[in-house]
Parts: structure tokens; C-alpha cells; sequence
């Protein structure tokens, strides 16, 4: 089974206008509420490639009551924490010459509820995936990913990890399944500037030097770089397509790479075309990944 954490998850209010213009009242032409955070979207496009999974995290509210019933939509199965204080967050993205994003506070978090979040997490068996993802925020311990780490370490089951700087860094001697950082990310980390595929390389290699058993690097229209645990290094251009909507790109990469992991039985060459396919799926749609979009850009990707 594979299981998702998502923080603090979130109503996303998405509205489409000509101009944004301070001050005034601004009549939209376009609108649509989708549910968001990082974790949510590799549930929702690992939903779509056919892979049964739950989604873990806290809600609240109102809002947390709808992002439970959008997700159940999706056919993604919610586990949430219910919070008592607060409500889910609502992100408003306004799209007009240039993009503009309010995003929420979230719930109040106490104590109890993350050690209710904990007890979920034993309930996870050998063989499990987890995926822990998105940024931390303020009302829970900095320090959340290495106590789910150290939780988990022993039991046979796989996490993935896909965060930014300390966050990834400090997870790192836990050897996680693997780690997605993009190459500017990658770059922040060793303090260099990654800007081709061969230039990912060696670096992607010191990260796996540090624990990490699988290393994905994600560079936009550049393409992908895996470093794998068996020692072979996979990398690629991105598949040709219109850019529609970056958004969720990177959570799908994720979803997609382990897709490919398990119906491929563990061939890396496999999960690595998966990942970069249903990444560019994602960004050519203005929706989340299907696994016909991605089928589709397989047929004429390299193997």
C-alpha cells in the first residue's frame, strides 16, 4: 500500500482575469477549486496511473470537509487528522498578466494530534511506501521529517522524500527509497549553480553519497537525471509539448516514478521514463496527470 503525508493540504482557488487591479473590484472569468499540497497530488495522479493509496495529514473545518469529498472524487482514500481548532487552508492563485498567490495559515496543530498522525503511521506493514513531501509549517516542529524517519527506521518500509535544503538533508542517513530534488535545489544545496544534465550528475551522486539509495533530479523542460541504487545513472529531455500549467509537475514525477517501480518490478530504466512522462503529462494539462496522457507520451519516448 502506499501512503502520503500532506501537512497542511489545501483548498486551491484558482481564478482567471484580465488584469488584477488593486484596490478595485476585480470580476473573474474563470474559477475552479482543486484540492492541493504536494503529498495530495501524488495521491491524486497515483489515483489516475491506477495505484490505490491513502492520504494521511491534518484538516479542519469546513474547508478540510470539502478536501476530503474533492479527494474522494478522485477515488483517493483520506485519513486525515481531524483538527479542532481552525480550518484547512484556502490558497487563492489569481492568473491574470502575471500570477498572483494568498496562501492560508491552516489549523491549529497541537501535540495530540501529531501523535495521532504518528499512530497511523504504525499501522503501516512491510513492503509499505511512504511519501513525505511539501514544506513544514509553522505550528508543528521543524524537525517532523527525521521523527517520521526515525519512527519508521527498521520496519521494511520504503519513503520517499521530496523537500527542499535542510529539510532533505537531514533525512538523508535514514536512506530513503529515494529523493526528488530539482536541479536548483540540488545546486542551493552544494552551493553551485546546476544548469545541464551532465552538470546534475556528480552532484546527484554526492546526495546518494549521503544516504539516499536513489537520487531523481527534476530540471523543467531540461528533462530528468536519475542516480539509482544499483549503480546506473539514467537521464533525458523532457518529452515535446506545450508548457499548459507547471503546477504539480514535480508531485507527479513522484507518483509516476513509483508507478514505474512497481510495474516494472523494480527496473529503474522503467520507473525513471514513468516519472519523467507523467511529470510532463501534468504540465502539458491543465488537470493532474491520467495515465492515458502519460501512455500517450510513453509510446514515443526513448526507452
Amino acid at each position: 500500500m502506499i501512503h502520503t503525508v500532506t501537512f497542511n493540504p489545501s483548498l486551491d482557488y484558482i481564478v482567471r482575469l484580465d488584469e488584477l487591479v488593486l484596490g478595485e473590484i476585480n470580476r473573474v472569468g474563470y474559477e475552479q477549486i482543486l484540492p492541493g499540497g504536494k503529498g495530495v497530488n501524488v495521491s491524486i495522479v497515483l489515483g489516475n496511473l491506477g495505484h490505490a493509496n491513502r492520504a494521511l495529514g491534518f484538516a479542519a473545518g469546513f474547508t478540510g470537509a470539502e478536501l476530503e469529498a474533492l479527494l474522494e472524487e478522485y477515488g483517493v482514500t483520506c485519513d486525515f487528522i481531524q483538527i479542532e481548532k481552525g480550518m484547512t487552508r484556502i490558497n487563492l492563485k489569481a492568473k491574470a498578466r502575471e500570477e498572483t498567490e494568498i496562501n492560508g495559515i491552516g489549523p491549529d496543530i497541537q501535540s495530540a494530534d501529531i501523535d495521532a498522525l504518528f499512530g497511523k503511521l504504525d499501522e503501516l506493514a512491510t513492503g509499505d511506501i511512504l511519501v513525505v513531501s511539501g514544506s513544514i509549517p509553522s505550528m508543528l516542529p521543524d524537525d517532523m521529517y527525521e521523527r517520521i524517519m526515525a519512527r519508521m527506521e527498521g520496519r521494511s518500509v520504503d519513503i520517499v522524500v521530496d523537500a527542499t535544503r535542510d529539510l532533505l538533508m537531514r533525512v538523508l542517513p535514514y536512506r530513503p527509497l529515494f529523493v526528488k530534488p530539482n536541479n536548483h535545489e540540488l545546486g542551493e544545496i552544494f552551493g553551485v549553480t546546476l544548469k545541464t544534465r551532465a552538470e546534475v550528475i556528480p552532484y546527484a551522486k554526492k546526495m546518494q553519497e549521503l544516504g539516499a539509495r536513489n537520487v531523481l533530479v527534476s530540471m523543467a523542460g531540461e528533462g530528468a537525471v536519475l542516480v539509482a541504487e544499483d549503480g546506473s545513472v539514467h537521464e533525458g529531455p523532457a518529452p515535446v509539448g506545450v508548457l499548459v500549467n507547471s503546477v504539480g509537475a514535480g508531485d507527479s514525477m513522484v507518483a509516476g516514478f513509483i508507478s514505474g517501480l512497481i510495474e516494472s518490478a523494480g527496473d529503474y530504466a522503467e520507473a525513471f521514463r514513468w516519472g519523467v512522462c507523467t511529470g510532463s503529462a501534468s504540465a502539458f494539462s491543465p488537470n493532474l496527470a491520467t495515465r492515458a496522457e502519460v501512455e500517450g507520451l510513453l509510446s514515443r519516448y526513448g526507452a
